[in-house]
């Protein structure tokens, strides 16, 4: 995780000179803070005729096992965490697997049109690579452990498509309320599978557990309403947010629904950069319905084990070429830092999110 960290860092730092992005004294010229911070969606809108392609990473980094807001150790999951599938052949009477940790990347890839001045077209791809530590305890009880192994999967997740629609009159640069109604298209596996250590030291290949997949495998509803201001040196902005499942997927369960409320801060000491702090809540229900092929002693593969409320503070700077051959050209980055996670245990805790974007409107 440092390595990229690292790596990222100095590719911005590379591409943020300031020299490159020098700005002239132009009013009417656009601003770094024109665009909310990178880790935020759907929150602005095009021209008639114009186009931007965007280009985003992002990696989530998650250590430690918590139930509600308290962390516990992997030796007490594995003692005191009672096993669902306990009774069926194989299946010890507690959790004897317990994963360690996790990390997430994410590429995505999106593509904005504006249809007229108070509708813009958006959709993004993403591809995604997981990967999960686990620890193996033996057989059915006490805390020796067998061993430790490592799951991944990787591939092409869901797709989504968008309608921007602008709520004010479209042609204020420092003032935009924008509501966006979507579609999440199931494009990612909801099928992956990789081998595991298994408490009485066998080495199957079966159906990975939920966090794993690539996709919901359901049509999801998304919405948001998205209000922000530039007044001087000083921005601020808004979003609330909502994924709705539509059904069950063909595994037999949905994903829980998504609730979501940001605000941000932002101050802008030259057109060209502005620096961004920012409050995120979540709260994600927990899975509805069960996948018959995810049996394993381990808390991932317990639908109840998953949704939570969490309070992240995200802090991000926006760079925007305004002269030379690249402009028009934004570079962003944002990181996360978690508050407060009551989780519905027991669950990884997310310990830190960052996110790099380029984006370019033509």
């Amino acid at each position: 995780m440092t390595s990229k960290l690292f790596l990222a860092g100095s590719l911005f730092a590379a591409l943020a000179m300031p020299a490159a992005f020098a700005h002239e004294d132009d009013p009417k010229a656009a601003h770094a803070m024109d665009h909310a911070p990178i880790g935020v969606m759907t929150d602005h809108r095009h021209r008639q005729g114009e186009w931007m392609l965007s280009y985003r990473y992002m990696t989530m980094q998650m250590d430690g096992v918590r139930i509600g807001t308290d962390s516990v150790s992997p030796d007490t999951v594995a003692t005191t965490v009672p096993n669902r599938f306990a009774g069926t052949p194989m299946q010890p009477p507690t959790l004897r697997v317990v994963p360690d940790d996790m990390g997430m990347d994410m590429h995505m890839v999106g593509a904005m049109y504006g249809l007229n001045d108070r509708i813009t077209l958006m959709a993004m791809a993403n591809f995604l690579t997981s990967e999960m530590d686990h620890t193996t305890y033996m057989g059915g009880m006490g805390t020796t452990q067998l061993g430790t192994f490592t799951t991944q999967s990787e591939g092409i997740g869901d797709t989504s498509i968008a309608a921007i629609i602008g709520l004010d009159d479209g042609t204020d640069r420092t003032h935009q309320v924008n509501l966006s109604v979507g579609l999440s298209l199931p494009t990612g596996s909801t099928t992956e599978t990789d081998q595991i250590l298994t408490p009485m030291g066998m080495t199957p290949t079966p159906r990975l557990p939920y966090a794993m997949q690539l996709g919901s495998g359901t049509y999801d509803a998304k919405v948001s309403l998205t209000a922000s201001e530039r007044t001087g040196k000083w921005g601020y902005g808004g979003q609330v947010a909502t994924v709705i499942r539509l059904g069950d997927n063909d595994q037999g369960y949905s994903l829980g629904n998504v609730f979501e409320a940001t605000a941000w801060l932002a101050y802008e000491p030259q057109p060209w950069l502005s620096l961004s702090g920012r409050l995120k809540a979540k709260s994600v229900g927990q899975i509805d319905g069960i996948d018959p092929a995810i049996v394993a002693p381990v808390q991932t593969a317990d639908p109840d084990n998953y949704g939570g409320e969490t309070l992240e503070a995200l802090f991000g700077v926006n760079l925007l070429r305004t002269k030379g051959p690249l402009t028009g050209h934004r570079l962003a980055a944002e990181i996360g830092l978690p508050l407060h996670r009551d989780l519905n245990g027991p669950q990884l805790e997310t310990d830190l999110t960052f996110t790099l974007g380029w984006q370019k409107a033509f």
